[in-house]
């Protein structure tokens, strides 16, 4: 018989799960408290949330909604990483893994994609959106630059032609 507390933890849980983008099942079997503390506040940072929740509380609550591909992988002693921002997500849960080695990406929802730990790590190696904008407008004006350049020389061979020519004519002027 489900108590009502159950029921409100699922609920909420439905409700959190509905607005992400992306979320992350670990095994943090071996943090300490204090890690588990660091590792909510650099994923708050990141706009993200950790929660360790009951793996039968969340079956009931991916059941029926997109995420429901994760209910098969919640064995074990679960932590759920959730954030807006799968970039940003990956990129937290990396620099926390360095220094944590004990933390474990299970696996990954990742935009309605189930994704493999090896693939989400490749998320944060990841250039910042900064870091892609940068190299979109490099990349549109390197043709720009070329064509100025190749112009460039067309004006100065024409230009220096055009000199040639004047001074044969004052050389062949009288």
């Amino acid at each position: 018989m489900p108590t009502q507390e159950k029921i409100e933890t699922v609920n909420t849980l439905r409700d959190r799960l509905a607005g992400v983008s992306a979320a992350v099942l670990t095994e943090y079997r071996g943090l300490t408290v204090q890690q588990l503390t660091d590792l909510r506040r650099q994923l708050r940072a990141a706009s993200g949330e950790y929660r360790v929740v009951k793996n039968r509380l969340a079956r009931l609550a991916v059941q029926g909604s997109s995420l429901d591909s994760l209910g098969p992988h919640l064995k074990g002693p679960t932590g759920l990483a959730l954030g807006p921002d799968p970039v940003a997500l990956a990129k937290a849960l990396a620099a926390f893994v360095r220094a944590n080695p004990t933390l474990q990406v299970k696996f990954a929802y990742v935009q309605g994609r189930l994704v493999q730990p090896p693939e989400f790590r490749a998320l944060a190696d990841l250039p910042s959106r900064e870091a892609l904008l940068a190299r979109v407008v490099v990349g549109l004006q390197t043709p720009i630059a070329r064509l100025v350049f190749t112009l460039e020389g067309m004006l100065r061979a024409f230009v220096s032609v055009l000199d040639q020519v004047r001074q044969k004519k004052e050389t062949a002027a009288p």
